[in-house]
């Protein structure tokens, strides 16, 4: 499912439409049996059809149950996965089709237990969930289980990504979804559960609440440049607390661009560029003096204005209050950080640091700066007198991975294998396989 009637917050329009998914899913390992099931031994409610006593043909090995949705329930979220069960299964395949017998497209879960729908069920509607389980006697077992969702609930919270699909972005860039209202803690994994992250090639990365209303993703260190990344977020009919369900499903396909990475060091009063891993320009710079000093910590690129008015006059008042043309401005804080030009300064430019907090470069290497950099191109600044401060902009980078792994709602699991494309489960810190 594409954005459906959510909204990009800014930066593109995210498409609509059906996303890969398998209607039926093969699992070749057998997993373990519990509730009722409908297939093997004597169970009278076996879709398997045998003989008697007198040398009849044998009831299937395998058997499988589905425990949720239960049969004839009323009132199901449109977000339900079909969670089953089998045992001496060779094969096993899951089928969902609405009341009038079209195929719902879907995908099994890593674990092998459920599967879900590519998207969320329509509202008022009724499913038949069929679970075929296959032993080594090529026999097979079904499970069937016939559903009502729950009518279109009146309270909806709005789902939004920063990004839009096939922008290109920095390497230090973070995934970023927001919602339209707190998602009460007690909710974010079953949210969490539901956001998947592909990357390809392989990077390892977690979901981090930055607050209720916000998440957040990056891989463990920068993206690989020039990689491929897509995200999904599937809470079209999940419960979020309060009465309160998601309204849509949104997915957004980006591109990361070549790794430009600025590192600026006040001792030598110069910013350092890199491309791709090869040092392309040395650039002289002039940070924040004394008494507004920059701050020294790992930032990106948040906007760009090629031209724009720093206005301070009602901030610091008319002593220390300025409002001046400023261009080739990129933002690095919500604070008022930026790289910019600042051709007042060119003559100081590598000895002295006499900005209000900002990079000060020349009119020339500001030009250079503003063509070549994406939004999301992190910039480190080493070596000032104040340290930069978790939430005045984009500070995912500026956490170490182990503590940017306390803000996931879900426990740490490691990638099991590196070489996949995909995360392992959905909303797990690795971009392998996910749900």
């Amino acid at each position: 499912m594409r954005a459906g009637q959510d909204e990009l917050i800014r930066g593109g329009t995210a498409r609509r439409g059906g996303r890969r998914a398998l209607a039926a899913v093969v699992l070749a390992a057998a997993m373990a049996l519990t509730s009722a099931c409908t297939g093997g031994g004597d169970d009278k409610s076996s879709s398997w059809q045998g003989g008697g006593d007198g040398g009849g043909e044998k009831a299937p090995k395998a058997a499988a149950t589905i425990s949720e949705p239960a049969a004839d329930a009323k009132d199901v979220p449109a977000s339900t996965a079909i969670t089953f069960t089998t045992t001496e299964a060779q094969e096993t395949s899951v089928e969902l089709k609405d009341s009038t017998g079209k195929t719902v497209e879907g995908e099994l879960a890593a674990d092998g237990k459920s599967w879900q729908p590519a998207g969320a069920l329509d509202y008022a509607q009724t499913y038949t969930a069929t679970v075929t389980a296959t032993g080594d006697d090529g026999k097979a077992a079904t499970a069937t289980s016939t559903f009502t969702t729950m009518a279109k609930p009146s309270k909806q919270i709005r789902v939004s990504s920063f990004l839009g699909d096939n922008q290109v972005v920095g390497v230090g860039m973070p995934l970023i979804v927001k919602f339209g209202r707190a998602i009460p803690e007690d909710y974010r994994d079953d949210m969490q559960r539901r956001m998947t992250v592909t990357a390809k090639p392989a990077q390892e990365g977690i979901w981090h609440w930055v607050s209720p209303t916000e998440v957040r993703y990056r891989p463990k260190t920068f993206w690989k440049a020039n990689s491929t990344v897509s995200y999904r977020v599937q809470a079209g009919g999940l419960p979020l607390g309060d009465g309160w369900y998601g309204r849509s499903d949104l997915s957004v396909d980006v591109k990361i661009g070549p790794a430009f990475v600025m590192t600026v060091d006040n001792k030598t009063k110069r910013m350092t560029v890199t491309k791709d891993g090869k040092a392309v320009k040395t650039i002289l710079v002039s940070l924040g003096k004394k008494s507004t000093p920059s701050s020294s910590g790992t930032m990106v690129v948040i906007e760009k204005l090629r031209h724009t008015v720093f206005d301070t006059m009602e901030e610091l008042g008319p002593e220390e209050g300025y409002r001046t043309e400023i261009d080739y401005a990129q933002r690095l804080t919500w604070g008022g950080e930026f790289i910019h030009a600042a051709p007042w300064s060119e003559g100081v430019q590598g000895r002295t640091n006499v900005s209000h907090g900002c990079v000060n470069v020349s009119m020339k290497d500001g030009n250079w700066l503003f063509a070549n950099t994406r939004i999301g191109d992190p910039i480190t600044v080493k070596g000032t007198e104040r340290k930069l401060q978790n939430g005045n902009g984009w500070t995912d980078w500026n956490m170490s991975w182990d503590e940017y792994v306390k803000g996931s709602a879900l426990p740490y699991e490691p990638p099991a294998e590196p070489g996949d494309d995909t995360s392992p489960t959905a909303g797990t810190p690795s971009a392998q396989p996910t749900t």
